[in-house]
């Protein structure tokens, strides 16, 4: 098995992995208006590659909250013949620790808590996804001591120009 990061060649690949994964009308998620025409954060779309095609995907997409630069993890998916071989536990330890190095301070997601707090996420009761998310599913990771501190409100869609906030280490993958 081979990590890899996404290139623009693995997008329609991975895009039929989450298709497989979960159920149909995933984009009419609340967590996709966040990503409608912003650039991934290239450097952290990873992806577990063997000879049969992909076995899991990670992606990260910049918002904010508060004017503060987060990631927002998502989506990742196993495919069904690889679940329960640890690969999302690796592929998120791996795309945090990647995270970390380029200087990000703050993960967010949408998401079951009892599965991702083993990875230290937490739920965030001052940050407000855009509706319908269930409030108990926006958790929270800290990759700096103290980086939600001081951090709540309304997460929003990030703008797509470079020299924004949140115009960290984004590249195009479509």
């Amino acid at each position: 098995m081979q990590l890899l990061e996404e290139t623009p060649a693995d997008w329609w690949e991975v895009e039929a992995l989450y298709d497989l994964c979960f159920a149909p009308g995933r984009e009419a998620l609340s967590s996709y208006r966040l990503r409608d025409g912003v650039d991934p954060v290239a450097p952290l779309c990873l992806l577990l590659r063997n000879v049969d095609g992909i076995a899991a995907a990670i992606r990260f997409w910049p918002v904010q909250v508060a004017g503060a630069k987060v990631l927002l993890l998502g989506p990742i998916a196993v495919h069904p013949t690889h679940q329960g071989e640890g690969l999302g536990g690796w592929l998120i330890h791996e795309s945090l620790r990647r995270a970390a190095t380029l200087g990000w301070q703050r993960v967010l997601l949408v998401g079951d808590a009892p599965y991702y707090s083993r990875f230290g996420f937490r739920q965030m009761a001052d940050v407000d996804m855009p509706p319908p998310t269930n409030p108990a599913r926006v958790l929270g990771l800290e990759l700096t001591p103290d980086a939600w501190a001081g951090v709540s409100g309304a997460v929003v869609k990030c703008a797509t120009n470079p020299d924004a906030p949140c115009g960290q280490s984004t590249s195009v993958l479509t």
